[in-house]
């Protein structure tokens, strides 16, 4: 299917609703999927080529699926401009590169409830990001106010049952990298789309940067083994997300303000710790009242800054 009005199709509200929260669900399905993922390969955990190599292979597919996806709807090759090669590769630097480093090493090292949840700070880093480095937005209290509550859930499920702070540079902290990387990427989405076919823009980002991945994870000893045949279904699907989610928010974000598409965002930390919970058996701690509370938190957050972010906080003068 060709879409012969693209701007006048993404931009209705229930294309905009519909489409965002089917990339949170398909984003919320990679942290479980990705931990049974390195059971499936026989991947070292503790080996950060390793990790590095895994992560390269399923991106080096997404971009391979997206390009394909890409040439049967436009009936024709696509290829980025030559002039925006350097748009494409500073995409990837962010978007597959430093994102999917820190998060396959974050989240080999953190569980994937906590890791969802941790992950959600990404939709304000998008909102810091879009006010203080590329000015498409301003900061006020009210996004001020949605911030330090989706901080506060942070903090709260990095406390635990018990209130000990649990905090590792290898777990959380390059989850919490990964989420800082992508709000980067999501800025330079928006702006270079302008400039660039959307469909090349993510294809090509993710075919480069798995094949860094790839080179740098086989030049220090990264290694998997793939178990059973279930093994390449669970590439393939892990693929297919990435490739169908980024795309489709490549375009969401092409035709409609950051934080219209970011306010679908606060269901990504739900549906992740959901899934994580179902799959991997952590309905223990997605039960822990701390783990909800941190939950309603994240998402208040990310609800505030999107609704009332825009329209500040009105005065009335006494007297």
């Amino acid at each position: 299917m060709i879409i012969k009005e693209p701007e006048k199709f993404f931009t209705k509200n229930y294309i905009v609703c519909l489409g965002a929260i089917l990339c949170c669900v398909l984003w919320g399905t990679a942290f479980p999927c990705v931990k049974i993922g390195y059971k499936l390969f026989d991947v070292n955990t503790e080996s950060v080529p390793s990790l590095m190599l895994f992560a390269g292979t399923r991106f080096a597919l997404a971009g391979l699926l997206v390009i394909i996806f890409g040439c049967i709807i436009k009936k024709r090759f696509i290829v980025p401009k030559a002039k925006n090669l350097w748009r494409v590769g500073l995409v990837s630097v962010f978007q597959t590169i430093a994102q999917y480093t820190f998060f396959y090493i974050g989240l080999a090292h953190t569980a994937g409830v906590k890791a969802s949840v941790l992950n959600g700070l990404g939709v304000f880093f998008t909102i810091i990001a879009a006010c203080f480095i590329f000015r498409t937005e301003r900061f006020n209290l009210i996004k001020l106010l949605g911030c330090l509550l989706g901080f506060g859930g942070v903090i709260l499920i990095n406390l635990g049952g018990d209130f000990s702070f649990t905090f590792t540079l290898l777990g959380e902290g390059f989850v919490i990298f990964s989420g800082l990387s992508a709000a980067i990427a999501s800025g330079l989405v928006k702006i270079f789309s302008k400039h660039e076919d959307t469909t090349a823009l993510c294809g090509y980002q993710f075919l480069f940067g798995g094949i860094v991945l790839v080179i740098i994870g086989l030049s220090f000893g990264g290694a998997y083994r793939p178990v059973s045949v279930g093994s390449y279904f669970m590439l393939l699907y892990l693929g297919f997300l990435s490739a169908f989610a980024f795309t489709l928010q490549g375009f969401l974000l092409k035709y409609n303000p950051v934080s219209k598409v970011a306010v679908f965002k606060s269901t990504n930390p739900l549906f992740g710790a959901v899934f994580s919970a179902i799959v991997l058996g952590e309905s223990g701690q997605l039960l822990s009242w701390f783990t909800l509370i941190a939950l309603v938190l994240v998402c208040s957050g990310i609800f505030v800054i999107n609704k009332f972010g825009e329209k500040g906080l009105k005065f009335k003068k006494s007297g």
